[in-house]
Protein backbone atom coordinates (compact mmCIF):
# COMPACT_ATOMS: atom_id res chain seq x y z
CA UNK A 1 0.00 0.00 0.00
CA UNK A 2 1.39 3.40 -1.04
CA UNK A 3 0.48 6.81 0.33
CA UNK A 4 0.05 9.85 -1.93
CA UNK A 5 -0.24 13.57 -1.21
CA UNK A 6 -2.02 15.83 -3.66
CA UNK A 7 -2.47 19.60 -3.91
CA UNK A 8 -5.67 20.75 -5.59
CA UNK A 9 -7.08 23.91 -7.06
CA UNK A 10 -10.80 24.05 -7.71
CA UNK A 11 -13.72 26.30 -8.52
CA UNK A 12 -16.39 25.34 -6.00
CA UNK A 13 -19.28 27.02 -7.82
CA UNK A 14 -20.91 23.83 -9.10
CA UNK A 15 -20.19 21.60 -6.10
CA UNK A 16 -21.88 20.94 -2.76
CA UNK A 17 -18.54 21.32 -1.01
CA UNK A 18 -15.54 19.09 -0.39
CA UNK A 19 -17.20 16.22 1.47
CA UNK A 20 -19.40 13.58 -0.15
CA UNK A 21 -23.10 14.40 0.28
CA UNK A 22 -26.43 12.98 -0.79
CA UNK A 23 -27.68 16.30 -2.17
CA UNK A 24 -25.13 16.87 -4.91
CA UNK A 25 -21.71 16.27 -6.40
CA UNK A 26 -18.73 17.02 -4.15
CA UNK A 27 -15.05 17.58 -4.87
CA UNK A 28 -14.20 14.49 -2.83
CA UNK A 29 -16.54 12.32 -4.90
CA UNK A 30 -15.08 13.55 -8.19
CA UNK A 31 -11.53 12.97 -6.96
CA UNK A 32 -12.24 9.46 -5.66
CA UNK A 33 -14.01 8.40 -8.83
CA UNK A 34 -11.31 9.86 -11.07
CA UNK A 35 -8.39 8.33 -9.18
CA UNK A 36 -10.31 5.05 -9.04
CA UNK A 37 -10.53 4.97 -12.83
CA UNK A 38 -6.75 5.25 -13.07
CA UNK A 39 -5.83 2.83 -10.27
CA UNK A 40 -8.75 0.44 -10.94
CA UNK A 41 -9.63 0.25 -7.27
CA UNK A 42 -11.80 2.06 -4.75
CA UNK A 43 -9.88 4.85 -3.01
CA UNK A 44 -10.73 7.24 -0.18
CA UNK A 45 -9.40 10.77 -0.64
CA UNK A 46 -8.98 12.61 2.67
CA UNK A 47 -8.88 16.41 2.53
CA UNK A 48 -7.13 18.71 4.97
CA UNK A 49 -10.61 19.91 5.91
CA UNK A 50 -14.01 20.61 4.45
CA UNK A 51 -14.83 23.54 2.23
CA UNK A 52 -18.51 24.45 1.96
CA UNK A 53 -20.71 24.62 -1.12
CA UNK A 54 -19.53 27.35 -3.48
CA UNK A 55 -16.17 27.84 -1.74
CA UNK A 56 -13.01 27.69 -3.85
CA UNK A 57 -9.50 26.41 -3.18
CA UNK A 58 -6.14 27.59 -4.42
CA UNK A 59 -4.15 24.92 -2.58
CA UNK A 60 -6.31 22.29 -0.93
CA UNK A 61 -4.23 19.36 0.33
CA UNK A 62 -5.49 15.78 0.33
CA UNK A 63 -4.07 12.28 0.66
CA UNK A 64 -5.07 8.79 -0.43
CA UNK A 65 -3.67 5.26 -0.27
CA UNK A 66 -3.47 2.88 -3.20
CA UNK A 67 -2.02 -0.47 -4.27
CA UNK A 68 -1.22 0.92 -7.72
CA UNK A 69 2.22 0.34 -9.18
CA UNK A 70 1.96 3.34 -11.46
CA UNK A 71 4.65 6.03 -10.99
CA UNK A 72 3.42 9.22 -9.33
CA UNK A 73 4.06 11.20 -12.53
CA UNK A 74 1.79 8.88 -14.53
CA UNK A 75 -0.91 9.21 -11.89
CA UNK A 76 -0.53 12.98 -11.96
CA UNK A 77 -0.98 13.21 -15.71
CA UNK A 78 -3.72 10.59 -15.86
CA UNK A 79 -5.87 12.17 -13.16
CA UNK A 80 -5.58 15.65 -14.67
CA UNK A 81 -6.51 14.22 -18.04
CA UNK A 82 -9.84 12.96 -16.67
CA UNK A 83 -10.82 15.70 -14.22
CA UNK A 84 -13.43 18.31 -15.19
CA UNK A 85 -12.10 21.73 -16.11
CA UNK A 86 -12.99 23.30 -12.75
CA UNK A 87 -10.66 20.98 -10.78
CA UNK A 88 -6.92 20.55 -11.29
CA UNK A 89 -4.24 18.61 -9.42
CA UNK A 90 -1.28 20.97 -9.04
CA UNK A 91 1.01 18.40 -7.43
CA UNK A 92 0.98 14.68 -6.69
CA UNK A 93 3.74 12.81 -4.87
CA UNK A 94 4.30 9.63 -2.92
CA UNK A 95 4.88 10.34 0.78
CA UNK A 96 5.62 8.44 3.97
CA UNK A 97 2.90 6.07 5.13
CA UNK A 98 2.29 8.13 8.28
CA UNK A 99 1.28 11.32 6.41
CA UNK A 100 -2.38 12.25 6.88
CA UNK A 101 -3.71 15.36 5.12
CA UNK A 102 -6.19 16.20 7.87
CA UNK A 103 -4.51 15.10 11.09
CA UNK A 104 -1.09 16.52 10.22
CA UNK A 105 -2.34 19.99 9.25
CA UNK A 106 -0.95 22.66 11.60
CA UNK A 107 -2.69 25.71 10.20
CA UNK A 108 -4.68 27.15 7.32
CA UNK A 109 -4.88 30.44 5.48
CA UNK A 110 -8.13 31.59 3.93
CA UNK A 111 -8.59 34.64 1.77
CA UNK A 112 -11.94 36.31 1.20
CA UNK A 113 -12.34 38.55 -1.83
CA UNK A 114 -14.69 41.55 -2.03
CA UNK A 115 -15.30 43.71 -5.09
CA UNK A 116 -15.76 47.16 -3.56
CA UNK A 117 -16.64 49.82 -6.11
CA UNK A 118 -19.65 51.85 -7.20
CA UNK A 119 -20.66 49.90 -10.29
CA UNK A 120 -21.45 46.19 -10.22
CA UNK A 121 -19.24 44.26 -12.68
CA UNK A 122 -20.84 41.81 -15.08
CA UNK A 123 -17.94 39.34 -14.89
CA UNK A 124 -16.53 37.41 -11.95
CA UNK A 125 -19.63 37.36 -9.78
CA UNK A 126 -18.94 33.74 -8.73
CA UNK A 127 -15.56 34.74 -7.31
CA UNK A 128 -16.19 37.68 -4.99
CA UNK A 129 -18.80 39.47 -2.88
CA UNK A 130 -19.87 42.74 -4.52
CA UNK A 131 -20.37 45.65 -2.10
CA UNK A 132 -20.92 49.13 -3.53
CA UNK A 133 -20.83 50.96 -0.17
CA UNK A 134 -17.35 52.39 0.56
CA UNK A 135 -15.41 50.30 3.09
CA UNK A 136 -12.92 51.80 5.54
CA UNK A 137 -9.88 49.51 5.50
CA UNK A 138 -8.21 51.22 8.45
CA UNK A 139 -11.21 50.50 10.65
CA UNK A 140 -11.48 46.93 9.36
CA UNK A 141 -7.79 46.20 10.00
CA UNK A 142 -8.11 47.67 13.50
CA UNK A 143 -11.09 45.41 14.14
CA UNK A 144 -9.10 42.44 12.85
CA UNK A 145 -6.52 42.86 15.61
CA UNK A 146 -9.13 41.89 18.20
CA UNK A 147 -9.49 38.51 16.49
CA UNK A 148 -5.85 37.56 16.91
CA UNK A 149 -5.13 35.15 19.75
CA UNK A 150 -6.82 32.15 21.35
CA UNK A 151 -10.52 32.69 21.98
CA UNK A 152 -13.85 30.92 22.18
CA UNK A 153 -15.20 31.75 18.71
CA UNK A 154 -18.78 30.55 19.32
CA UNK A 155 -20.03 33.94 18.10
CA UNK A 156 -18.65 33.21 14.63
CA UNK A 157 -19.65 29.53 14.47
CA UNK A 158 -22.52 28.38 12.26
CA UNK A 159 -25.86 28.19 14.01
CA UNK A 160 -26.71 24.56 14.76
CA UNK A 161 -23.11 23.35 14.71
CA UNK A 162 -22.58 20.37 17.03
CA UNK A 163 -18.89 21.09 17.64
CA UNK A 164 -18.38 21.36 21.40
CA UNK A 165 -14.83 22.74 21.49
CA UNK A 166 -15.05 26.17 19.88
CA UNK A 167 -11.72 27.51 21.07
CA UNK A 168 -9.47 28.41 18.14
CA UNK A 169 -6.25 30.37 17.67
CA UNK A 170 -6.13 33.08 15.01
CA UNK A 171 -2.56 34.04 14.15
CA UNK A 172 -3.07 36.72 11.53
CA UNK A 173 -5.65 39.03 9.93
CA UNK A 174 -4.82 41.39 7.08
CA UNK A 175 -6.96 43.42 4.68
CA UNK A 176 -5.62 44.95 1.48
CA UNK A 177 -7.14 46.69 -1.55
CA UNK A 178 -5.73 46.61 -5.07
CA UNK A 179 -6.04 49.19 -7.85
CA UNK A 180 -9.10 47.44 -9.29
CA UNK A 181 -11.10 47.88 -6.09
CA UNK A 182 -10.73 44.27 -4.97
CA UNK A 183 -10.28 43.67 -1.25
CA UNK A 184 -8.50 40.58 0.06
CA UNK A 185 -9.24 39.67 3.67
CA UNK A 186 -6.64 37.12 4.71
CA UNK A 187 -7.16 35.13 7.91
CA UNK A 188 -4.72 32.56 9.27
CA UNK A 189 -5.51 30.18 12.11
CA UNK A 190 -4.57 26.79 13.44
CA UNK A 191 -8.13 25.67 12.75
CA UNK A 192 -11.55 27.06 11.85
CA UNK A 193 -15.16 26.45 12.83
CA UNK A 194 -17.95 26.01 10.29
CA UNK A 195 -18.69 29.36 8.58
CA UNK A 196 -16.16 31.03 10.89
CA UNK A 197 -14.36 32.96 8.15
CA UNK A 198 -17.56 34.01 6.40
CA UNK A 199 -19.12 35.18 9.68
CA UNK A 200 -15.99 37.14 10.56
CA UNK A 201 -15.98 38.77 7.12
CA UNK A 202 -19.64 39.74 7.43
CA UNK A 203 -18.86 41.41 10.75
CA UNK A 204 -15.75 43.18 9.44
CA UNK A 205 -17.79 44.57 6.55
CA UNK A 206 -20.20 46.12 9.06
CA UNK A 207 -17.20 47.77 10.72
CA UNK A 208 -15.97 48.97 7.32
CA UNK A 209 -19.35 50.53 6.57
CA UNK A 210 -19.34 52.38 9.89
CA UNK A 211 -22.16 50.35 11.41
CA UNK A 212 -19.94 49.14 14.27
CA UNK A 213 -16.77 50.47 15.90
CA UNK A 214 -13.70 48.21 15.67
CA UNK A 215 -13.72 47.53 19.43
CA UNK A 216 -17.12 45.85 19.07
CA UNK A 217 -15.23 42.73 17.96
CA UNK A 218 -13.98 42.14 21.50
CA UNK A 219 -17.50 42.41 22.94
CA UNK A 220 -18.83 40.07 20.25
CA UNK A 221 -16.19 37.44 21.03
CA UNK A 222 -16.81 37.75 24.77
CA UNK A 223 -20.57 37.31 24.23
CA UNK A 224 -20.14 33.90 22.54
CA UNK A 225 -23.47 34.70 20.89
CA UNK A 226 -23.85 34.18 17.13
CA UNK A 227 -26.79 36.61 17.07
CA UNK A 228 -24.54 39.49 18.15
CA UNK A 229 -22.12 39.10 15.22
CA UNK A 230 -22.71 40.21 11.64
CA UNK A 231 -24.18 38.44 8.64
CA UNK A 232 -22.65 35.43 6.91
CA UNK A 233 -20.70 36.53 3.84
CA UNK A 234 -21.55 34.67 0.59
CA UNK A 235 -19.56 31.51 -0.12
CA UNK A 236 -18.46 32.69 -3.59
CA UNK A 237 -15.78 35.04 -2.23
CA UNK A 238 -13.97 32.50 -0.06
CA UNK A 239 -10.78 30.65 -1.04
CA UNK A 240 -8.66 28.14 0.86
CA UNK A 241 -5.25 29.63 0.10
CA UNK A 242 -2.77 27.42 1.97
CA UNK A 243 -2.54 24.48 4.36
CA UNK A 244 0.48 24.42 6.66
CA UNK A 245 2.20 21.25 7.90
Amino acid sequence: MRNFKIVLEYDGTNYCGWQRQDNGISIQQVMEETIGLITREKVVVIGSGRTDAGVHALNQVASFKSHTRLPAEILFRGVNGLLPRDIVVKALEEVADVFHAQHDARGKIYVYRICNKRLRPALGRNYFWFIHHPLNLLQMNEAGRYLIGTHDFSCFCATGSHVKDRIRTVTGVNIERDEEGLLDITIEARGFLKYMVRNIVGTLVEVGRGKRPPEDIKAIIDSRDRNIAGITAPACGLYLKEVKY
